[in-house]
């Protein structure tokens, strides 16, 4: 059956998977680094992304493919489709003060109406408005704006400096509705933010729906592609009724939802998703390293950390921590630190502060369930995934502070598995 490839470009890494379309099954796959930083140039982007595609065994076997990304990260490419300046990425926060003026001048809640998100320094639009105020000059240039899974589309098209055919750029649903001047109820871009933002209009990618696709120069089909939190909800089957819990070093909470989601407290980001449904999602910042930094101290590793804290009875004795190491974004806590309370001398053991970092870690997700409950988003299960997914431990509580049924998928490239997805249905 014909085979198909699905990548994963994320801030770390490019990880590639050809996947057999008929059967679902992994056959090849290839992986490769990106540089570390908030500000990188999107040449290196492209060259993992060649790499990582040699090493699976190139395309010349593929009848189609997509690409899933990291969202948000700013692409700035001038009329001759070169890229302006290295493109500030979501972790990038220099334009912290970009998004309070857009507020300022907008209003939380409308921009929330408008756009289903209201701006932080995470979103594409923020980098613009910092873009137009701190570099006119490239502000001035800029022709078209891409996020990175559009523009590596864009050049394994065929198109770049040297095929300059800046209308050919496209993206999807789920990445539009990340960069804070699109409409996920509309489905149209808001032009008027996006020269509040930039200075003047530019050409933005074409908004591809979930059974669309396009093709690359030798004819193969090429999907979509998504936002990387949408990939991962496609490439794990979510559906209504289901939240994801992603674990990592930060952590996310995403549901599938049938309406559109506004927030205007901006707890939740309404983005959109790859199916043509939504994802309402709810960023943390203490994730998987609360973990790691409790059982540092502890000096132990994570299976006899996974041990300790099971030894504790649920609630630790009235051991609390309130895991904000490194401040928080939901809530919105920047200079937060983390508190351990309830200490007695009959609470204080290893085993308590070990079941107490994962209640607390897991209760910092929680909130983000009880957002999405507040909205009126149904929640039926909760799919845990991510490398803090991995720990006994945090399986076997998780449901109790969770309030729900928890599955564990097994561990995969579930950004790249849902590009793949895309890329197999191109074919039907």
């Amino acid at each position: 059956m014909p085979l198909v490839l699905g990548v994963d470009s994320s801030t770390q890494s490019c990880k590639v998977v050809v996947v057999d379309s008929a059967t679902g099954a992994v056959v090849r796959t290839g992986r490769a680094a990106h540089p570390d930083g908030t500000s990188v140039d999107p040449e290196a982007w492209w060259s993992a992304l060649q790499d990582a595609i040699a090493e699976a065994g190139s395309l010349d076997d593929i009848a189609a493919w997509s690409i899933g990304g990291q969202q948000h990260g700013l692409v700035a490419l001038d009329a001759q489709g070169r890229v302006i300046r290295d493109a500030l990425l979501w972790n990038d926060t220099r334009s912290a003060g970009a998004a309070a003026d857009l507020i300022d001048e907008f209003g939380a809640a409308a921009l929330a109406v408008r756009t289903g998100l209201v701006p932080v320094a995470s979103f594409t639009i923020t980098k613009l408005r910092w873009l137009r105020d701190n570099e006119p000059e490239n502000a001035a240039r800029v022709a078209a704006v891409a996020l990175p899974h559009d523009w590596l589309t864009w050049r394994l098209r065929g198109f770049g400096p040297e095929n300059p055919v800046l209308d050919e750029l496209v993206t999807d649903r789920s990445d539009a509705s990340g960069t804070g001047y699109w409409n996920p109820a509309t489905g149209e871009y808001d032009r008027d933010l996006l020269v509040a933002a930039l200075g003047h209009d530019a050409i933005l990618p074409r908004v591809l729906s979930a059974d669309e696709w396009v093709a690359d120069a030798d004819g193969r089909r090429v999907g979509p592609g998504a936002g990387d939190n949408a990939g991962a909800a496609l490439g794990l089957g979510a559906e209504p009724g289901d939240v994801v819990v992603s674990i990592g070093t930060s952590g996310t909470v995403f549901a599938v939802s049938r309406e559109p989601v506004n927030d205007p407290g901006g707890t939740i980001a309404g983005f959109a998703d790859a199916s043509g449904l939504f994802l309402p999602l709810i960023a943390t910042l203490n994730a998987a390293r609360v973990v790691d930094v409790t059982a540092a101290l502890l000096d132990v590793g994570h299976d006899e950390f996974s041990d300790l804290a099971l030894a504790a009875t649920p609630g630790a004795a009235g051991l609390t921590l309130l895991p904000y190491f490194e401040g928080e974004r939901t809530p919105n806590l920047p200079d937060a630190t983390a508190t351990l309370s309830g200490m007695t001398l009959a609470s204080t053991t290893r085993e308590n502060l070990a079941r107490a970092a994962v209640e607390g870690m897991l209760r910092g997700l929680g909130a983000g369930l009880d957002a999405l409950r507040a909205l009126g988003i149904p929640l039926e299960r909760a799919l845990l995934i991510g490398g803090g997914a991995q720990s006994e431990a945090v399986r076997r509580i998780a449901p109790q502070v969770l309030g729900l049924p928890v599955e564990v998928p097994e561990p995969g490239e579930y950004v790249a598995l849902g590009a793949a997805k895309q890329a197999a249905a191109t074919l039907l």
